[in-house]
């Protein structure tokens, strides 16, 4: 079972999920797969919001990966209610 938590999106589960299948990706390609269902805006912002909580790294050049802590999360090992937001 997932512990998610107030500041997640719908979006959230698909994008972490997304990239734990598939491996580093883009907002725009993973727009563009079908697989996650939101705008290549809304993934971006919250691709950028799953970084800040640690749930995923960005790589440079708009590609993004998952984290350690996101595949916890993914696995129901982590309650993300917890994670602190790092504000730099």
């Amino acid at each position: 079972m997932r512990f998610d938590a107030d500041w997640m999106s719908r979006a959230d589960d698909r994008i972490l999920e997304h990239l734990n299948d598939e491996g580093p990706d883009t907002p725009k390609q993973m727009a563009d797969s079908g697989r996650v269902r939101f705008t290549r805006q809304h993934i971006n912002q919250r691709c950028k919001t799953l970084v800040a909580y640690g749930l995923l790294i960005h790589l440079g050049n708009g590609v993004y990966d998952i984290t350690p802590d996101g595949e916890d999360y993914l696995a129901g090992e982590l309650d993300v209610q917890e994670l602190e937001r790092d504000s730099s």
